[in-house]
């Protein structure tokens, strides 16, 4: 792909996903209402002035719904990302550079995580306690911190070995320098094209648990939850099935499309 093309495509994934983020936290500010209040008068309408989005089988606002929905999967996102990166960066870091019992002892942590597949470990997680944010946060970021840790040691493994790195060791410079100055770099750019596909994952992962109604509980708004309960209506209301649809693809594409990168290819 070409470096145009490249900046093109992040790009197009920036504004979309600053569409959403404008659309689902300024709603919260500029429009009062609750998105779990019903009201039975106003069963599957239509889109109109008042209604942005019409109202689902409830009567409930899906504007507001909608919004709230993918407020809840940007900020789960979000928090998977920083907690997972910290935390497969400190370890990747630490295992690269101590090496011996250290890197064998995570790399067999690592191993038990990945016996099973990472959406069954979330289901099982979500299983134990149906509708907990907190559990179904921390079995995500349980799952994607692997991803980072593996980038981050064979990243620094083959860095570490550079006269760069080794002549800062010999004059005396820190860990903390050494990250700075030398891992960093090399390291940044492959971490926030992970970063970006593991917001996706994070936001697919949720929405899956909702199709299978572990995740996430009623009455609160989440985009998988809310596919589940428009399918029956898509025949009425096919424009309200195709609103969390919508969401959740776009949402997904503006994180894909922000992690692309670019080769050496020419124009």
């Amino acid at each position: 792909m070409s470096d145009r093309t490249l900046i093109n495509a992040q790009g197009l994934g920036l504004v979309l996903l600053a569409v959403l983020c404008v659309y689902s936290f300024g709603t919260a500010f500029l429009f009062a209402g609750d998105g779990n209040s019903q009201n039975l008068n106003q069963i599957l309408s239509i889109p109109n002035a008042e209604l942005l989005l019409g109202t689902d089988h409830f009567g409930r606002n899906m504007w507001l719904r909608l919004a709230d929905a993918l407020r809840l999967s940007l900020l789960l996102a979000l928090a998977c990302v920083v907690t997972s990166a910290l935390t497969g960066v400190m370890l990747g870091v630490l295992a690269a550079t101590r090496g011996g019992w250290v890197d064998r002892l995570i790399d067999m942590l690592v191993t038990l995580i990945m016996a099973l597949p990472g959406l069954v470990l979330v289901m099982i997680f979500a299983s134990i306690a149906p509708g907990s944010l907190l559990v179904l946060y921390i079995a995500i970021a349980l799952i994607q911190w692997v991803e980072y840790f593996r980038l981050t040691r064979a990243v620094i493994q083959r860095v570490d070995t550079s006269p760069a790195v080794e002549s800062s060791r010999l004059m005396g410079f820190s860990l903390w320098y050494l990250f700075r100055r030398h891992y960093w770099p090399a390291l940044a750019p492959q971490l926030l094209t992970l970063a970006a596909f593991g917001a996706a994952n994070a936001v697919l992962m949720m929405a899956s648990l909702g199709f299978v109604y572990v995740g996430i509980q009623p009455p609160t708004a989440e985009l998988g939850q809310m596919i589940v309960e428009l399918f029956p209506y898509y025949q009425e209301a096919p424009w309200l099935l195709a609103q969390p649809l919508l969401a959740l693809a776009l949402l997904v594409l503006a994180f894909h499309l922000c992690g692309r990168r670019g080769g050496n290819a020419p124009d």
